[in-house]
């Protein structure tokens, strides 16, 4: 085995131990869960083998903390949906194939009529496959399979709240990820346009494209965040620190919407011969530069501030371009792309968008 097999094998080995250890405390947050559900059904209420209340536990909770209260609800939601219509069919018709294919199909009908979520349609459909596969006709323990649902539900909240994970740790990972593909757009557009360089202006355009999931990353990181924050009383203090996250992804996301444009307009202009200032390409650099220092502020939540100046001075010359130069079509459009970034970031910043208006004014 060669020496860079290994070294890869190594890198993949740290990377899978590094992401089980990312997902340590929702796992035995899960497991945990699982357990108490159990007992809590058994020892508590009485029931026999109450297997779905530690399903609904560990499904409730999932490995990922987004959307956690709605999965509860979902799931308690399908459940009955699933148990009522099975009871009232299964108990008129009898158990078999066309049975519990008309049970599945009125279920999973009525789930999406309801609501259309994918947990509670499939939830529906599984639940009533139970009542028609393992209950008699006529059984009460549709009613029991129910309860342990709400029970595995619940418990899987009250564990979220007394053993909660992290509410700012995923997003700060996740917009740090998102800046620093921004930075890399820039700086690839940069590249481009500094050596008339087609083919990595169409590289920088596609980067952009494909940088939607980060955002969507992100935005469910907060959600989850928001939702921690909502049911653990021991991380109610971090409210404003996810606030201020949730106005840099904004604006995060806005940048590259208008990153993606400038990349476009870089493109088109190689495109067709059009030619560009040098400076316009050492601005778009700075802009680039001046994201990472936004990036190395983010986890010294005070220190945010630090990332305007050099922000600001890219406007600066920006403007100082202007003075005494009749720009191309192409380049109105991306000197326009530039400001409009700009902006963006100092508001990422926290600053109003009014004071960030005024200081790139005074530039």
């Amino acid at each position: 085995m060669t020496s860079k097999v290994v070294r890869r094998l190594r890198t993949q080995l740290r990377a899978r131990v590094c992401r089980v250890g990312l997902s340590a405390l929702p796992i035995v947050q899960c497991a945990l869960a699982a357990g108490v559900a159990w007992f809590v059904a058994v020892e508590v209420v009485g029931h026999a083998g109450p297997f779905f209340a530690p399903i609904a536990a560990v499904i409730s909770l999932g490995v990922s903390p987004s959307s956690r209260l709605r999965r509860v609800v979902e799931l308690v939601v399908g459940v009955s949906v699933g148990i009522l219509v099975g009871d009232l069919i299964i108990a008129r018709i009898g158990s078999g194939p066309w049975q519990i294919a008309l049970v599945v199909a009125s279920a999973m009908a009525l789930a999406v009529f309801a609501d259309g979520a994918a947990l509670l349609v499939a939830q529906a459909g599984s639940s009533a496959v139970l009542v028609a596969t393992l209950l008699p006709p006529g059984a009460a323990g549709g009613l029991d399979r129910w309860i342990d649902a709400l029970i595995g539900g619940a418990v899987g909240v009250l564990i979220a709240a007394a053993l909660p994970a992290d509410p700012v740790g995923p997003v700060r990972r996740g917009a740090r990820s998102l800046l620093d593909e921004l930075a890399a757009v820039l700086a690839r557009t940069a590249d481009a346009l500094r050596e008339r360089d087609l083919d990595g202006a169409r590289e920088a355009l596609e980067q952009a494209r494909a940088s939607q999931p980060l955002i969507d990353d992100l935005r469910a990181a907060l959600r989850g965040g928001r939702e921690v924050v909502t049911i653990a009383p021991l991380h109610r203090r971090r409210r404003r620190a996810l606030g201020r996250y949730t106005e840099l992804a904004e604006r995060a996301d806005y940048a590259m919407r208008n990153a993606r444009v400038l990349a476009r307009r870089t493109y088109q202009a190689l495109s067709d011969g059009e030619p560009a200032a040098p400076e316009l390409a050492d601005a778009i650099g700075g802009l680039a530069a001046a994201v990472g220092t936004l990036t190395a502020q983010l986890s010294r939540e005070g220190d945010r501030e630090r990332a305007r100046e050099p922000v600001l001075d890219v406007v600066r010359h920006a403007v100082a371009l202007s003075d005494g130069w009749t720009p191309g079509p192409s380049e109105v459009v991306m000197v326009a792309q530039l400001r409009s970034i700009a902006l963006d970031l100092l508001q990422a910043t926290g600053m109003p968008r009014d004071e960030a208006l005024a200081a790139m004014r005074e530039r």
